[in-house]
């Protein structure tokens, strides 16, 4: 004799939706949280927010009178390596295209993949602290006992000069900090100093990789 099944009752069924729902909405909510680690990364950097420094594709028309030092900070976590910046402080003129180096050693018996974490104090200037080109915008992988020597072009936007924030503070520190990379196996890149050809208006130009 044929079994005879029963239609879901009415309470089943809203039970049922209720449960996909549920499900639906724990997935996007996990979704939106792996998204938000790059979605901030992206509003920080686009924005300045929380003294992250922006990246910008040209230097600024504009150079005033006035001039900044900008100190330089170097740090590391959990690496084997020795990172310090090649100058304490540079004094530039707002506007002013300003070039410094920074050294890393491997000090470990193999290749370790770092990537520097950057940002400005006081957290105000981080919307006018914009760099051309930088070692900390991709994975570095170093080779056991290798010194490499990296620039940084930086510049300091003119807006810095009226924002009622930022005018008037004449001192800018510009801090780094190297950490084991979280992607060292998706597609490392071997750490390599750029032989770019950035003038600085500070005299001299971008060194090679030691």
């Amino acid at each position: 004799m044929p079994t005879v099944r029963s239609s879901p009752t009415p309470e089943a069924r809203r039970n049922k939706r209720v449960a996909l729902i549920c499900g639906a909405l724990f997935f996007g909510m996990v979704g939106m949280a792996y998204a938000s680690v790059p979605l901030y990364k992206a509003f920080c950097q686009l924005t300045g927010f929380d003294g992250t420094i922006r990246k910008a594709e040209a230097a600024p028309d504009q150079v005033l009178d006035q001039k900044l030092t900008i100190r330089f900070d170097a740090n590391v976590r959990d690496l084997p390596w020795t990172f310090t910046a090649q100058q304490t402080s540079q004094t530039i003129k707002i506007g002013q295209t300003g070039l410094a180096y920074f050294k890393v050693t491997n000090n470990g018996a193999k290749a370790v993949t770092g990537r520097a974490v950057y940002n400005v104090v006081p957290e105000s200037a981080g919307a006018y602290f914009q760099k051309l080109e930088c070692f900390c915008f991709s994975d570095q992988t170093i080779k056991a006992g290798e010194t490499i020597e990296f620039p940084v072009v930086y510049f300091v936007d003119p807006e810095y000069a009226t924002d009622f924030e930022t005018k008037g503070k004449g001192e800018v520190t510009l801090s780094y900090t190297f950490f084991p990379s979280v992607e060292a196996g998706a597609g490392q890149k071997t750490a390599q100093a750029p032989a770019a050809n950035h003038p600085s208006a500070l005299g001299g130009s971008a060194k090679a990789g030691l």
